[in-house]
């Protein structure tokens, strides 16, 4: 059984209004990660992956190139965060 990995990342670049957060969503549904995904006023893109290693690791790496038409310039991993259930949402801006 793979341990269980919390991250929470912020994504810089262009990364809005290039429907990053439902790529983001779907894709994290295809690796059955929970967490949440979201804009920030600053421009970036915040979320929270959990799941098991190698499907955050897998995520991490997507997040990186992003969907067509953005562009990421950084993905920082801001901390190890606590485990969280349920489906992957968007969350409100």
């Amino acid at each position: 059984m793979s341990a269980i990995r919390t991250v929470h990342v912020r994504i810089s670049g262009l990364v809005q209004g290039v429907g990053f957060r439902a790529w983001t969503e779907r894709r994290a549904a295809e690796l059955g990660l929970s967490g949440w995904v979201r804009n920030r006023p600053d421009g970036d893109v915040e979320a929270l992956f959990c799941g098991p290693t190698e499907s955050v690791e897998a995520m991490l790496a997507a997040c990186r190139q992003g969907p067509r038409h953005s562009r990421v310039d950084a993905l920082e991993v801001l901390d190890e965060a606590a485990a969280v259930g349920g489906p992957f949402t968007i969350r409100a801006d």
